[in-house]
């Protein structure tokens, strides 16, 4: 059973639903349409009385190139922009923390930004030789996001830095079972057998819906609201509006492109209409 456009295929197995994000030719990128997709179906599992547990994957050689700016980002009055990029930050974490049942994260290949961070938030992760851990942040000119800015430092220690900063450190599989990153990392054919094994753990000892470090579902929507807001305004900085209008250039999007690049070069009379604090 598929969710509407197949964007997310739905299949449960003895209690376990696997969520497959299914757009390989654009890497399984969060667009508009795909979140609305996901989040459809991740509504569905916490209904449905046959989903125990979930298994989210990705479609392809990837598992997902994170959050697709051209594809979900609409240009728009600054005031209102700054609002839509809090709001859909804050939501798209949300969509995982205010999840009810336990999740496994299988990281089939690489994986980037947002489908990082979100997935260390699930139960667990578990991944394969295939698959690599970017949060390229630092080099986007934007703040961390999806409570990284707390769980990272706290969970891997010095290779959070490496990971967050300027380095832009990406590990593998192997290397992020080394760093406590993921739980397992396991050859690609044996993925999904691994991640229904932790999913079926979890709901035979009762664990339930479980965070990272023992922290509480309240103190990381906390975490996640603060971030936002810091990470809308990075957004609205010139640093970020050119590296976007670089990187879809690029990619012949010049369209787009030049929109950014309009952003950068006024945003030092535009910002006057956005709320001081988010100047």
């Amino acid at each position: 059973m598929s969710v509407p456009n197949d964007l997310v295929l739905r299949q449960t197995t003895n209690g376990v639903t696997t969520l497959t994000m299914n757009n390989p030719r654009r890497l399984n990128g969060w667009t508009l349409e795909m979140l609305a997709e996901l989040r459809r179906a991740f509504a569905e599992a916490a209904r449905d009385p046959s989903t125990r547990a979930v298994v989210l994957t990705g479609a392809g050689d990837y598992y997902c190139a994170g959050v697709n700016l051209a594809g979900s980002i609409r240009l728009a009055h600054p005031a209102k922009l700054h609002a839509f990029i809090i709001e859909s930050n804050r939501t798209l974490f949300e969509m995982f923390l205010n999840f009810p049942k336990p999740i496994v994260a299988a990281v089939n290949g690489p994986a980037i930004g947002a489908s990082v961070t979100s997935a260390t938030l699930c139960n667990a992760i578990i991944t394969t030789e295939r698959a690599t851990f970017s949060t390229p942040f630092s080099a986007l000119g934007v703040t961390p996001e999806g409570c990284s800015s707390v769980v990272f430092p706290r969970m891997l220690g010095p290779s959070a830095e490496r990971m967050l900063g300027p380095e832009g450190w990406k590990p593998t599989g192997k290397q992020a079972v080394e760093i406590g990153l993921a739980l397992r990392c396991v050859p690609p054919a044996d993925l999904l057998d691994e991640a229904h094994r932790q999913a079926r753990a979890a709901i035979d000892d009762g664990d339930g819906r479980r965070y990272p470090l023992g922290m509480s579902r309240q103190e990381l929507l906390e975490i996640n609201a603060r971030e936002s807001t810091v990470l809308a305004t990075a957004f609205l900085r010139p640093e970020f509006l050119q590296a976007q209008f670089e990187f879809l250039w690029r990619k012949k999007k010049r369209p787009l492109a030049l929109a950014f690049l309009a952003l950068a070069k006024t945003q030092p009379a535009w910002r006057l209409l956005l709320a001081p604090e988010a100047r």
